[in-house]
């Protein structure tokens, strides 16, 4: 079988699906990789590397759409090459079916088999394949890098001669995948760090990585089976808005994580609540590709409101492309090695697969 990839727009997408390590171990199974020239040298995979393994490198392309039997990406492709993809090819990535619902049925009139991977079941097998996790645990840890960069005071407790400098106090709104490296990782580098989620389980999760968690008195569970957030009654978010404003006016950074899969990104961090936190005072939302947890997030900007800085990028993991690229290769591998039937050379769309079933759009 042909296996191939072309380069993502690097304007907004630097990630890439095929590392040379992963080259090899496709090779290894039988298949014949296609990818572009100068596929993966924007981080530092030259050409070079990939021929040395065998792998066929096309000047155009399109010609590696043409040829492939299946496809991985990272995200949709350009019209003009989507429309390449033909019947019975079989297309792999992070599609947002949500968002790009039209492109997709556009590909599915063609009869072309769609895998979207943020689908995937949040069951134990399917945990190697989990690109949601792997990508949003490098987010955590860079937001909260990020924001250090841009505090102007030390993170950690310092005590001189000439005095003792306080640690910076962090507030993790949602505590997932993301929120919970972000809770690690400023606790590693020395601040003292709350959280704060819907779901009652985080709690333990969060006081096990040595974090506060904050918690609305007499709260109801809000997750969903698929182990995500569920959307809050009013009365439940009228008490979490009084305790977080309460807390917002002692904090230093907040890291904002919080999102519902499919939909706009809830809005937790009211106005209000801004102009009462600290001048000084940095907030990283990684919810803003969604529309932000607070009311002044914007894309790729930095806003300034009375002294409080409010971050939040469409793509944080273009600030760790190579980490970020190692991780979803390996992730796109096992979940290929599960549609792989090794013996008959072939992919085998087995519906009683919960996996292959879950990520299969229909």
């Amino acid at each position: 079988m042909k296996l191939g990839s072309i380069s993502e727009n690097l304007n907004s997408e630097k990630r890439i699906s095929i590392t040379p390590e992963i080259a090899k171990k496709y090779i290894g199974l039988g298949f014949e990789v296609y990818l572009n020239s100068g596929y993966g040298s924007h981080l530092g995979f030259q050409d070079k590397k990939y021929k040395e393994l065998n792998v066929k490198i096309f000047d155009d392309p399109k010609e590696v759409i043409k040829k492939s039997d299946l496809i991985l990406q990272l995200d949709l492709l350009d019209s003009d090459k989507n429309n390449l993809i033909k019947e019975n090819q079989t297309f792999i990535g992070i599609f947002n079916p949500y968002i790009n619902k039209q492109k997709i049925e556009d590909l599915i009139k063609k009869k072309v088999n769609i895998f979207s991977l943020e689908l995937l079941p949040r069951i134990t097998r399917a945990q190697s394949m989990d690109v949601l996790s792997s990508q949003a645990n490098l987010a955590g840890y860079k937001a909260v890098v990020e924001s250090f960069s841009n505090f102007e005071k030390a993170i950690p407790m310092m005590m001189t001669a000439a005095g003792t400098i306080p640690p910076a106090r962090v507030l993790v709104i949602g505590a997932g995948v993301a929120g919970l490296q972000a809770i690690a990782t400023a606790k590693r580098m020395g601040a003292i760090v709350f959280a704060t989620d819907v779901r009652i389980a985080s709690k333990e999760q969060v006081e096990s990585l040595g974090g506060k968690f904050l918690m609305v008195e007499d709260s109801e569970n809000l997750e969903s089976e698929g182990g995500y957030a569920k959307e809050a009654s009013e009365d439940f978010k009228k008490k979490q808005e009084e305790l977080l404003n309460d807390t917002l006016k002692k904090i230093d950074i907040v890291i904002c994580t919080a999102l519902i899969p499919g939909k706009k990104a809830p809005l937790i961090i009211k106005d209000y609540m801004i102009n009462n936190m600290e001048p000084g005072s940095i907030i990283y939302d990684l919810a803003a590709v969604q529309g932000g947890n607070t009311a002044f997030t914007e894309l790729d900007k930095t806003v300034d409101k009375n002294g409080v800085k409010i971050l939040g990028e469409k793509n944080i993991l273009n600030r760790l492309p190579v980490s970020a690229s190692n991780l979803y290769a390996k992730n796109i591998f096992n979940f290929i090695s599960n549609l792989y039937d090794k013996d008959n050379k072939k992919l085998k769309i087995n519906l009683e697969d919960e996996i292959i079933k879950k990520t299969l759009i229909k």
